[in-house]
C-alpha cells in the first residue's frame, strides 16, 4: 500500500441534505445549454445559429484562440437559441432535444496501439478534450502541451460532495481505457489520490497506469491541488493537467463505443432538497426540471457546485460543464439582529463564538447570509489554520491586489486556484472575495506569460 499522506489543517462543514446513495433516472429537461462562461479564458467561435439542427457530437463551438479545440452538442435537436449578455458575450448555446438521440460516429479502438498524435486528434475532433485542464490557471489543456503529470481524484471532500466512489460503479472498463489513452499524453504518471481507510471500487482498485496515492484528513484533503502540491508540486514553467474520474470514463467510452459519451450521474444535496439523491442526467441539463417539486422552498440558492467555490445559477439555468453536484440552499437576504452578540446554542462557527466546537459531528442548515461586511485586511492567522500547503496565502492575496507579479511567482500562485483557497474566504473575519482576487491574479499572470 501506497504511504498515506496526512492533512492536518483544513475544515469539514458538515451540512444538512447529503444525497442518498440511490441513482434516479431524470427525465428529459427538453433544453439543454453548453455555456462558453464555464470555461476559464475561452473565446466562443459559434458553428451554428438558431434553427441548426444537430446530433449528439455536433460542434456548436470552438475556441477562437484554438479552433481544434470543439464543444459539441450533448444532444440530438434543433439549436433554438444563442444567449448574449453585455456586449453580445455568448452566455450559452441552448439546444432542445427530438429525443431521437442521433450520434456523430467517431473512430473506436485501442488507445494502447494508437500514437499520441491520434490520440489528441480523437479528442479534440470528438469533444471531449474540454474535459482536460492544466495547472497553473485551471484553464482547458494545450494540446500542444506535454504535461510532467496527469493527477485524478478520486474523491471529493467538499461540503455534501458526491460520493465519485459510487458514482464509478460499473464503469471499470471505461476508466481503464480512458487512463490507458491518458497515458500516450504524458511522459510522467498518472496520480490517482484515493481516500485512506475507505474502500474504493473496482475502477479505482484494479486501475493500471496509475500511481495511487492515499490522503487522510479534513477538506480540502479532497482537492486535486492539494494532491499535486503535496506530490509532485508546480514549480514556474511546470504544466500539469487534471481530469474528473467520470470524465476519464467519458473519454474511455469514446474510444470503445465511438460516441460522445452525453451522460453523466450528479448529485442534487442540501438542506432546501426534499428528495436528495443522485441522478442520471444529460450534460447541461437544465436543472429546473431536476428541482421542480424537489425544493421545500422558493427562497433558496441554486449553486452548480459546492456551496464554497460554486457558482450561482438560475432556477431554468444548466449545470455547469465540469460540475457533478447541485447543491440548494436557503437565501440569506436578511438583517441578523445583534449579530454575534446574541448567544447561538444553535449556531454554527469555526472558533469558539459560539457552541458547535462542543458537537463536531452536528449537521448544520446554513444559509447565504455573510454575517457581517467587508472590513480591513489584517492578519489572523485564520487561512493557515486551513489550507494545508505551504503557501502564505495573505501574503499572496495582497500581493495580487497590489498587483506585484514578481511577489507572486514567490508566493506561489502558480500552486492554486480559487477551490484550493475557498475555506480561507469561509473562515475569513474581513469577509474579503479571495477566490475572486485570485482569479484575478491568475489571469493577470496569464496574460503576462502569453
Amino acid at each position: 500500500m501506497s504511504e498515506i499522506i496526512k492533512i492536518k489543517r483544513g475544515l469539514d462543514i458538515k451540512l444538512q441534505g447529503e444525497a442518498q446513495k440511490s441513482v434516479i433516472k431524470a427525465d428529459s429537461s427538453g433544453l439543454y445549454g453548453i455555456k462558453p462562461t464555464d470555461f476559464i479564458g475561452l473565446i466562443p467561435k459559434l458553428n451554428v445559429k438558431a434553427g441548426d439542427e444537430v446530433k449528439i457530437g455536433s460542434p456548436l463551438f470552438s475556441d477562437k484562440n484554438r479552433l481544434e479545440v470543439k464543444f459539441v452538442s450533448p444532444v440530438s435537436g434543433k439549436v433554438v437559441d444563442v444567449s448574449r449578455g453585455d456586449k453580445r458575450k455568448v452566455l450559452a448555446i441552448i439546444v432542445e432535444s427530438d429525443g431521437k438521440n442521433e450520434y456523430v460516429k467517431f473512430e473506436s479502438s485501442d488507445p494502447v496501439g494508437l500514437s499520441r498524435e491520434k490520440i489528441t486528434e480523437t479528442l479534440l475532433e470528438s469533444g471531449v478534450w474540454p474535459f482536460l485542464r492544466q495547472r497553473p490557471y485551471n484553464t482547458i489543456a494545450n494540446p500542444q502541451h506535454s504535461p510532467k503529470s496527469i493527477f485524478i481524484s478520486g474523491f471529493d471532500s467538499s461540503p455534501l460532495a458526491p460520493d465519485l466512489d459510487f458514482l464509478m460503479k460499473d464503469l471499470e472498463k471505461e476508466f481503464q481505457t480512458g487512463i490507458n489513452a491518458l497515458k500516450k499524453l504524458t511522459d510522467g504518471k498518472i496520480h490517482l489520490g484515493l481516500p485512506a481507510g475507505a474502500a474504493a471500487c473496482a475502477a479505482f482498485t484494479k486501475a493500471s497506469n496509475v500511481e495511487v496515492h492515499y490522503f487522510k484528513g479534513p477538506h480540502p484533503a479532497g482537492n486535486v491541488g492539494i494532491h499535486i502540491h503535496h506530490v509532485d508540486p508546480i514549480n514556474k514553467g511546470d504544466i500539469i493537467w487534471t481530469i474528473s474520474p467520470q470524465d476519464v470514463a467519458a473519454i474511455g467510452k469514446l474510444f470503445l463505443e465511438g460516441v460522445y459519451s452525453n451522460t453523466l450521474t450528479i448529485a442534487i444535496a442540501g438542506s432546501e432538497v426534499s428528495k436528495p439523491a443522485y441522478y442520471q442526467i444529460i450534460r447541461g441539463a437544465a436543472i429546473s426540471n431536476l428541482t421542480k417539486e424537489n425544493v421545500i422552498t422558493s427562497n433558496v440558492r441554486y449553486i452548480s457546485g459546492n456551496v464554497l467555490s460554486g457558482t450561482r445559477i438560475g432556477k431554468d439555468d444548466f449545470i455547469g460543464f465540469y460540475d457533478k453536484l447541485l447543491s440548494v440552499i436557503p437565501e440569506g437576504n436578511y438583517f441578523d439582529f445583534l449579530g454575534w452578540v446574541l448567544p447561538g446554542f444553535g449556531k454554527y462557527s469555526t472558533s469558539r463564538t459560539f457552541f458547535s466546537w462542543l458537537n463536531p459531528s452536528k449537521k448544520y442548515t446554513l444559509d447565504t447570509n455573510l454575517k457581517g461586511g467587508e472590513r480591513a485586511y489584517v492578519m489572523t492567522g485564520q487561512y493557515e489554520k486551513v489550507l494545508p500547503m505551504d503557501i502564505f496565502p495573505v501574503q499572496l492575496i495582497k500581493a495580487v491586489l497590489s498587483e506585484n507579479i514578481d511577489r507572486m511567482e514567490q508566493l506561489g500562485i502558480y500552486e492554486v486556484v480559487e477551490e484550493d483557497l475557498a475555506l480561507c474566504e469561509f473562515v475569513c473575519t474581513s469577509k474579503i472575495e479571495v477566490q475572486e482576487i485570485l482569479r484575478n491574479g491568475l489571469e493577470l499572470m496569464r496574460k503576462e506569460m502569453e
